[in-house]
């Protein structure tokens, strides 16, 4: 009973004091949104496969201080054969709060931001193209990294994934949906 009380009290004292245990500590939310839908609503078809097929414009605050870079990927985890990615693109200057719309489809960007192959095959940004049926949701997740990735353009979700393992100092997530 004694170890217990002991054990209790440990944990109580070490929780109040801020330590959490395994080395994990919360990471802070960013703020990311878009000025053409809100979060859980609809994304208009100029954006789609359907459209013109033009990036999502998208905007973000609250960066942590030491953040060296920002990343962001969109993909579907509602797509017929697991999760499928419509855009990677890393690099991104950390005094950077914003994507324009109708990012080029270019390995390397002038600011010296890379994209990644999205699951269509592609460089850069493909939009909503699902199947007929139900609605998609489309995770558009931003990270702010205490590291610029050495990575080359053209990368793969897994190997993008894999490289900022570790490195995430803030993260925040933007979801659309889309129906055909």
């Amino acid at each position: 009973m004694k170890k217990i009380v002991v054990i209790f009290l440990v944990l109580t004292i070490l929780s109040l004091s801020g330590c959490k245990g395994g080395g994990y500590t919360m990471k802070q939310t960013i703020q990311i949104a878009s000025p053409v839908f809100g979060n859980g609503e609809f994304i208009p078809i100029k954006y789609t496969g359907f459209g013109e097929d033009v990036s999502i414009p998208l905007e973000w605050n609250d960066i942590p201080d030491k953040t060296q870079s920002i990343a962001i990927i969109m993909d579907d985890p509602d797509a017929p054969f697991g999760t499928f990615t419509h855009w990677i693109i890393f690099n991104i200057p950390k005094n950077k709060h914003f994507l324009s719309e109708g990012v080029p489809q270019k390995p390397i960007l002038e600011d010296g931001s890379k994209q990644g192959r999205n699951d269509f095959g592609n460089i850069g940004y493909n939009g909503p193209k699902p199947p007929s049926g139900k609605v998609h949701h489309y995770h558009i997740k931003i990270y702010a990294l205490d590291t610029i990735l050495n990575l080359q353009p053209g990368i793969t979700s897994k190997a993008f994934f894999r490289a900022i393992k570790g490195h995430i100092l803030a993260k925040g997530e933007l979801i659309g949906l889309f129906k055909r």
